[in-house]
């Protein structure tokens, strides 16, 4: 089988405090429904509280939302994402509609490349 990567950016899910327990209770339902058909692998939302980090070749470490140079900006970077493992693309796209559907955003659908053990 092979790993995709379902993500969303990370201003996706800027919704009202009062749906978001709806839309918590619906995304872990499609995660649960990823665990019984055995596709799943990980998820997790990251923290929008804790700036990103860049670390150059040289060890250089660059804190905060940067906005020009190499680095990505605030917008490229990830909210959230969940990884399954399913046999075709097109599964894995029929999973990543069921998560957009819960989140109410959209999702970005990426394959891993073989890894070493593959």
């Amino acid at each position: 089988m092979t790993e995709y990567l379902i993500s969303f950016g990370m201003n996706a899910m800027d919704f009202p405090d009062e749906v978001m327990p709806e839309i918590s209770k619906a995304a872990r339902a499609v995660i649960k429904e990823a665990m019984d058909a055995g596709v799943y692998v990980f998820t997790g939302g990251l923290d929008p509280e804790q700036e990103p980090a860049v670390v150059d070749t040289d060890g250089t470490v660059t804190d905060g939302m940067l906005t020009d140079g190499p680095y990505p900006e605030s917008k490229e970077l990830l909210g959230g994402f969940t990884v399954v493992d399913v046999p075709t693309r097109k599964e894995a796209l029929e999973w990543a509609a069921k998560i957009a559907a819960a989140c109410r955003c959209a999702q970005d659908v990426r394959v891993f490349q073989p890894g070493p053990n593959s």
